[in-house]
């Protein structure tokens, strides 16, 4: 049976689905920002963004853009009613201080214990550029990856153990991939949802570290948070 791979409209808007109502959410630069747009309103999540925003919306239609109002990732954003801005060494504290309850990051590798490496590859001509992402690693209540399950080339991005430098040691709790979403406890990673015609022996010969099956119990992960 063939399956598809989620794009990255489909990816963002699984993750929104699992946001619960009333969250301080951080979403990180690449892909996640795209969650922004599949947010409920109804559900009041509040956006954080680490320049000094608390309140960002979704992307403002083509022509409205305000060249002073952007994300951390330099894309222009709009505000919800009750937004402030503020320093971003204020955002800092916020981060880690453990106010937010959520951030979704990319990464390059993550590992079956939640290592997370999303800030360098290790290659020398590499510029680093970490951001706000350690802090985001350690401080937000819950790490939730989004990426795509593997590299361009085909190498698998769920590790064993990540051979990239590091940005956070046990740190993620969940992996949104194109592919399935998957929690991580107990030091291993449980499938927990997986694509229409996917079967679970064709995402293991996709993934380096060793995946536990999925269960009838496990068939939704909205409950979790």
């Amino acid at each position: 049976m063939s399956y598809t791979r989620m794009n990255k409209e489909a990816m963002a808007r699984r993750v929104a689905a699992d946001i619960f109502p009333g969250a301080y959410v951080n979403l990180g630069i690449g892909l996640p920002t795209l969650v922004a747009n599949y947010l409920d309103p109804a559900r009041h999540v509040m956006l954080h963004s680490e320049n000094g925003l608390l309140g960002m919306g979704p992307a403002p239609a083509p022509g409205e853009e305000d060249p002073d109002l952007i994300n951390a990732g330099k894309q222009p954003v709009t505000m919800i009613p009750g937004a402030a801005l503020f320093h971003h060494g204020d955002s800092f504290v916020m981060m880690r201080g453990g106010h937010l309850d959520i951030c979704v990051l990319g990464a390059y590798q993550v590992a079956q214990n939640g290592d997370l490496a999303n800030w360098h590859t290790g290659d020398p001509d590499a510029i680093p550029a970490v951001g706000g992402a350690m802090d985001l690693a350690v401080g937000a209540r819950n790490v939730w990856v989004m990426t795509t399950h593997t590299t361009r080339d085909g190498q698998p991005k769920l590790m064993k153990t990540c051979r990239y430098p590091l940005t956070g040691l046990g740190c993620v709790k969940r992996v949104y991939t194109d592919l399935c979403v998957i929690e991580i406890r107990d030091g291993a990673m449980h499938v927990c949802e997986m694509v229409e015609g996917l079967s679970f022996d064709a995402l293991q010969a996709l993934t380096d570290a060793p995946l536990q099956r999925p269960t009838l119990s496990a068939s939704s992960t909205r409950s979790a948070r």
